[in-house]
């Protein structure tokens, strides 16, 4: 605490708590903030905490506080989350005499620091999501309407050959389309819990599907819904994937994200196994095999 006196016959000098000031201050934390385990665990950090006191006149002197405090939330495995800080200062007027008669301006500029966070946790459990306990996950199958270039799939909405629209280029295939899955997330926060809703994707463009001349036949569409219906398939393993995770409140996206890359390349897989043992749609007996193989997944999956 350094003291700083406006007589230039006076000098400056420092003085401290009892004991030094860390040991002081973390003792005052300790008596004065009893620990209750089955609360959240904040880490209170001090970052600064100065007085400087400048004489006036030969009888007073005024003083002025500075104090900041940084508040961090512990998840667990060493992770913790930046909350807020706090920034406080104060001016004070007093006679000249002991500096311990100042012990308590500075006791109550140490609790209103600690104050501010606990009045900011109650103002903020119930819907930041930093201070969220659990996360509620729920699924929503993506529609567009009117509908634009992308198809969105619905077992109300097969392939029509009026969805090729790309040109075929040299290519030895009858027909091709590009199916995908993707996914939309919304999240908001109600009485600490993520309501955490992922709205899936599964489309294809028209605009990069193409068909040759003479191929359109309703053979050749079946093979090409069924693409499009094992695209069907990885999005509702990916939810099922997804409901049996117990997701973290800090890292939920990121178990999402391993989730989904893993769908994705099950359906890249799927697709390749799939033209591979049809050979493209050639191999009629196998193209039934798999038309039962499919249709059977997707009653199993609740897709209707």
């Amino acid at each position: 605490m350094p003291i700083v006196n406006a007589s230039d016959q006076l000098k400056a000098f420092s003085v401290d708590f009892k004991g030094g000031g860390f040991a002081a201050i973390k003792r005052f934390v300790e008596l004065g903030l009893p620990r209750d385990t089955s609360l959240r665990a904040i880490d209170v950090s001090l970052k600064k905490f100065m007085v400087t006191e400048t004489a006036k006149g030969s009888d007073r002197a005024e003083g002025h506080i500075v104090l900041s405090f940084s508040f961090d939330l512990e998840r667990g495995d060493d992770e913790t989350v930046r909350l807020t800080d706090y920034n406080g200062s104060a001016i004070y007027n007093r006679n000249r005499g002991p500096a311990q008669s100042i012990e308590p301006i500075l006791r109550q500029a140490l609790e209103n620091g600690l104050f501010y966070i606990n009045t900011w946790i109650n103002q903020q459990a119930n819907t930041n999501i930093k201070l969220a306990k659990n996360v509620k996950i729920s699924f929503k199958d993506y529609e567009e309407k009117p509908e634009g270039d992308t198809i969105y799939y619905s077992t109300k909405r097969p392939l029509a050959w009026d969805d090729f629209q790309s040109k075929t280029g040299d290519n030895k295939y009858e027909a091709e389309v590009f199916p995908t899955i993707g996914y939309d997330e919304h999240t908001d926060v109600v009485k600490g819990t993520i309501n955490l809703q992922l709205v899936i994707k599964v489309c294809l463009p028209k605009s990069a599907c193409w068909v040759k001349d003479g191929g359109r036949n309703d053979y050749s569409l079946n093979h090409e819904q069924r693409h499009f219906d094992i695209a069907k398939i990885a999005a509702e393993h990916f939810k099922r994937k997804i409901k049996t995770e117990n997701l973290p409140v800090g890292n939920f996206d990121g178990f999402i994200n391993v989730d989904y890359l893993d769908s994705y390349r099950e359906m890249s897989d799927l697709q390749k196994e799939y033209d591979t043992e049809t050979r493209h749609g050639a191999g009629q007996q196998e193209q039934q095999r798999w038309n039962e193989k499919i249709d059977r997944e997707l009653k199993a999956l609740g897709v209707k």
